[in-house]
């Protein structure tokens, strides 16, 4: 029977992931609690499992003394004599417990009080075994769907993959197995939660970082990233290394690797952006695919305005506004789009007004001229009038 103990012992850690001397301590605990049962909480009563045989000792502290009147708290003097010679009334003696001595309904506690222990102690040891692991990428085999989420198989423990954490359009099927970002681990009455998505930036970060090396490595790193989960993510990538092509170690051969990651993201378009400190040339590159003409900047007010090609404003701004609101996201920075013939009308306006206001202030100073003229013309009209002055003087 205890080496039956013990093998069933040793199977339920492997399965659950539980250190063997965990188990035993939470069975010792349980039974325990059946003891306290059967003898109240007076009795300072030890209980041990021999970790090799199984064996299971009990010992009751009990005191020596002339006549027994409580038996669960007290020992004769011949009897403890038995268990431990030179012994004398008053002093203590740890006396065994018969095992069987327990009955039906304290094994049955112990059995319920170990089941529930165990799955205490399967819960913490899930925590932390994940709990440091968020921020990372998981496999995973979907179980089944309910209430807005997935729930999903990792290893022995299940996490949950919220419907709105899923890509636009996606439905995952029973069995599938997929990748996820772990993006919460958490304690909460009912036990651990991880809380998976497939829609985090640093869900597409991460998957870079496993399918490119040169991320992996250190070499190629990923300054910023912004994702509208499902349809286009913008990232910028920096190498440490002048001879590496952060862009062409993204894209890898004929775009193979970045291919594998567009497949996991179902189709979602990503733009791969080479990071500079010049802003124009950030913002033009940001913009993709559309071609820019032209960007005129204001550091102070970190705004920018941008020229395109006609027939580049709809790409440049995207459906629904989302390449540019993209673009300013990942740059900090606030875009205005306009096109080449929105742009040569204001500029014409600028000129003609520049024209206008160049026009009223030479006619301004033509009729200061004429004021002038008018001025020289009455005054040399008055000097004949002097001279008849002088002739009637």
């Amino acid at each position: 029977m205890n080496r039956e103990l013990i093998h069933i012992i040793e199977q339920m850690s492997k399965e659950r992931g539980i250190p063997k001397e965990s188990i035993l301590s939470t069975l010792e605990s349980a039974l325990l609690s059946a003891v306290r049962k059967k003898y109240g909480l007076t009795p300072e009563i030890s209980i041990n499992i021999d970790s090799e045989s199984g064996e299971i000792t009990m010992t009751a502290l009990k005191t020596i003394v002339d006549k027994v009147s409580d038996s669960y708290e007290e020992i004769s003097v011949r009897d403890a004599s038995k268990i431990e010679t030179g012994k004398k009334l008053g002093d203590t003696v740890e006396a065994p417990i018969a095992i069987e001595n327990f009955g039906r309904i304290a094994a049955q506690t112990a059995k319920q009080v170990l089941f529930q222990r165990v799955r205490e102690a399967e819960k913490d040891a899930i925590f932390e075994e994940y709990k440091d692991k968020a921020g990372q990428i998981v496999s995973g085999v979907v179980i089944r769907r309910e209430k807005g989420s997935y729930y999903v198989a990792l290893g022995r423990a299940e996490a949950t993959l919220p419907i709105k954490n899923t890509l636009s359009g996606e439905t995952l099927k029973r069995s599938e197995t997929i990748r996820a970002y772990i993006e919460e681990v958490k304690v909460t009455p009912k036990g651990p939660v991880i809380l998976l998505s497939r829609t985090h930036p640093n869900f597409v970060a991460e998957l870079f970082k496993m399918e490119i090396p040169e991320i992996y490595e250190g070499l190629v790193t990923i300054r910023e990233i912004v994702r509208e989960a499902g349809d286009r993510t913008k990232l910028t990538v920096t190498s440490k290394n002048a001879m590496i092509d952060p862009v062409g170690a993204c894209v890898g051969m004929k775009g193979t690797r970045v291919q594998s990651i567009v497949r996991e993201l179902r189709g979602e378009r990503i733009d791969i952006i080479p990071w500079t400190d010049d802003p124009r040339v950030l913002i033009a590159k940001a913009l993709s695919p559309a071609v820019v003409e032209s960007i005129g900047i204001n550091e102070e007010g970190k705004s920018a305005m941008v020229v395109v090609n006609d027939q580049q404003l709809s790409i440049a701004i995207g459906k629904k506004g989302q390449n540019v609101r993209l673009a300013m996201k990942l740059t900090g920075w606030d875009i205005d789009i306009i096109s080449e013939t929105e742009y040569n009308k204001i500029r014409k306006g600028e000129i003609e007004s520049q024209l206008e206001e160049l026009q009223e202030e030479n006619d301004s100073g033509g009729d200061e001229a004429d004021t002038d003229d008018s001025q020289t013309k009455a005054d040399s009209q008055e000097e004949p009038a002097s001279e008849d002055e002088k002739q009637e003087q």
